[in-house]
């Protein structure tokens, strides 16, 4: 994003969204300068900040790869942006993430930081901020809060946790 060289604005940013990080963004409403993408080819995990703020670190240091996390500031909670590939009929991931007050976004709007100050528009913020159109898998994600929070699987997958 500090590469736009016509400036930092709120379509200037749909343009960075969409042509280096794969995010088919949009300005909505026209004229509001919030930028959403609809879920779908990303999908998100949109938990508590404290929760996210260990599950970072818990990625970090066991070698799991982060993608774009975005914080909205009012509610403190902050959303992984990540590959929807979450099963959808998995009842027992649904209590766990539940328990935890995890959701998963498999569909709606997602809202990301814009250059604004205007009321509403500007209450996110990015945690980890997009580079490219790297997403991790939401199956991982998953297995690296069961492991952070102490809901471990009978066995642990090696890709997610190495320690």
């Amino acid at each position: 994003m500090k590469n736009i060289s016509f400036g930092d604005t709120p379509v200037s940013r749909c343009v960075y969204y969409r042509l280096v990080c794969g995010l088919a963004t949009n300005i909505d409403p026209p004229g509001s300068e919030r930028i959403i993408f609809l879920a779908g080819s990303t999908g998100a995990l949109t938990m508590p900040g404290s929760l996210g703020s260990v599950l970072r670190t818990y990625m970090h240091r066991y070698g799991v790869a982060v993608g774009p996390i975005v914080a909205h500031v009012g509610s403190n909670r902050w959303s992984f942006l990540v590959r929807p590939d979450i099963p959808e009929d998995d009842t027992r991931l649904f209590s766990d993430m539940f328990g935890l007050n995890v959701l998963i976004v498999r569909e709606g709007a997602i809202a990301l930081p814009s250059p604004t100050t205007a009321p509403g528009a500007a209450s996110r913020r990015w945690i980890e901020p997009p580079h490219n159109s790297f997403r991790p898998s939401g199956n991982a994600v998953v297995e690296a809060i069961r492991w952070c929070t102490g809901i471990k699987r009978d066995t642990p997958s090696l890709a997610v946790h190495r320690g």
